[in-house]
């Protein structure tokens, strides 16, 4: 292949990324590279930096539990302040607290006073954070495309590519800089990186039309009004279910890597980096297939046979025992992943009314990371009585069975005798 159809095939690529034609989208993207990087930095560094200090699978998942808890409490609440506030002033806002928090992590650890309560308790702030600004940062994504339906599909697959890039870099980057100078390090440049994504937000125009007016009714009144409105919608429904299994059973990956890096892989933080690379890379080529559109029959095959995939996938890492299969098995769990919780986001937020977009995407945002506190402390405890191999294997069977009762009730709604 010349190097001149080589370049009028990135040419083409990027001109069907509707997206890109935005202007606020292309800044949001140019912070999000750095301050996700950022982000997987601290996740691994943190990790990392509590089994060191413990050397207990059990608060290696409480840890992650903390971090992950606040998503499943305060999600729905905070979509419902996603439907009534301005999503841009709010996301300046949120940025600048896990600046904060993550600069004081860092500086507790470079002093030598961190303790494993510290990191606990920070990250039980950064998951409040998160709690608030991921279905902020949704709802805001079909603003910050001027409402084009064309190319939202694109922003969100795009969203998805670039979170994954940042964690092929990150785990690698992370684990020489733990080698090289320490977690603190890590830490204080995660809170350096939010500055990115604050200035990006802030070059933004952002038209005021976009946001509506404040609703007479109180905050829980406006909750249940969106769980109705997700109850009554079957095909949604079903969807967020098979996603807050298949969260909940992956949490495994990421909360016992640790345990998979040194125990039985016999490495040390750099080994740790090169699964959630691999992981990375996985997810980075699902997200990259789905920057191409695809249409939603497409996308509904797509999350009934990646749920399998997944569910192997995590049984086969478990047992590979070598560090090439490890990062085999990994990779493809990181596609599947990505693939699903990709396909999931674009069709709920095709079929989702305005005024019911942050709500939607709260409760996307409770199912796709608040079931992964419970994953992530089911699977510290199993593998502290039966082992991390076992532990994850189990995970991974709740993945295949949530995924084949999913196909199993789709098959029964789609049925001759179900359609009329």
């Amino acid at each position: 292949m010349t190097a001149r159809k080589i370049t009028r095939n990135f040419r083409l690529y990027f001109y069907r990324q509707k997206a890109l034609f935005h202007r606020n989208y292309r800044l949001f993207m140019a912070g999000q590279v750095l301050s996700l990087t950022g982000t997987w930095i601290q996740r691994l560094a943190m990790m990392w930096l509590a089994y060191q200090l413990t050397g207990s699978e059990f608060l290696l998942g409480m840890v992650a539990f903390c971090e992950q808890i606040p998503i499943l409490l305060l999600a729905p609440l905070a979509g419902v302040y996603a439907d009534r506030w301005n999503k841009h002033k709010a996301l300046i806002y949120i940025e600048g607290f896990g600046m904060l928090q993550a600069i004081l992590l860092g500086i507790l650890t470079l002093a030598g006073m961190v303790n494993i309560w510290h990191i606990m308790v920070l990250s039980l702030c950064l998951g409040v954070i998160n709690a608030f600004e991921i279905p902020i940062r949704q709802a805001f994504v079909v603003e910050m495309v001027d409402r084009n339906k064309k190319a939202l599909a694109s922003a969100i697959a795009l969203n998805s590519t670039t979170f994954n890039l940042s964690r092929l870099v990150g785990p690698s980057v992370a684990g020489m800089l733990i080698s090289a100078a320490g977690e603190g390090w890590c830490f204080l440049i995660n809170g350096i990186s939010y500055g990115a994504v604050m200035i990006s937000l802030l070059l933004m125009r952002v038209s005021t039309s976009v946001y509506y007016s404040v609703s007479k009714e109180d905050v829980f009144s406006r909750l249940r009004e969106g769980v109705r409105y997700i109850a009554s919608r079957q095909g949604m429904r079903n969807l967020l279910l098979l996603l807050a299994v298949i969260s909940f059973a992956n949490a495994s990956l990421r909360t016992l890597a640790p345990v998979f890096a040194q125990d039985i892989l016999h490495g040390d933080a750099q080994t740790l980096g090169y699964l959630m690379s691999a992981a990375g890379v996985g997810a980075i080529t699902g997200a990259l297939y789905l920057t191409n559109s695809r249409s939603a029959g497409t996308m509904i095959r797509i999350i009934s046979s990646t749920g399998i995939l997944l569910g192997i996938s995590i049984v086969c890492f478990a047992f590979s025992g070598m560090l090439v299969f490890s990062l085999l098995f990994i990779a493809i769990a990181g596609l599947s992943q990505m693939l699903h919780t990709a396909s999931t986001n674009t069709l709920l937020q095709l079929y989702t009314d305005d005024d019911k977009r942050g709500r939607v995407m709260s409760f996307y945002t409770v199912c796709l990371q608040g079931t992964m506190p419970l994953g992530s402390l089911l699977a510290g405890s199993l593998a502290g009585i039966i082992g991390g191999p076992w532990a994850m294997a189990l995970m991974g069977s709740i993945c295949l069975g949530a995924t084949f009762f999913y196909r199993k009730t789709r098959r029964a709604q789609t049925s001759p005798q179900n359609r009329h």
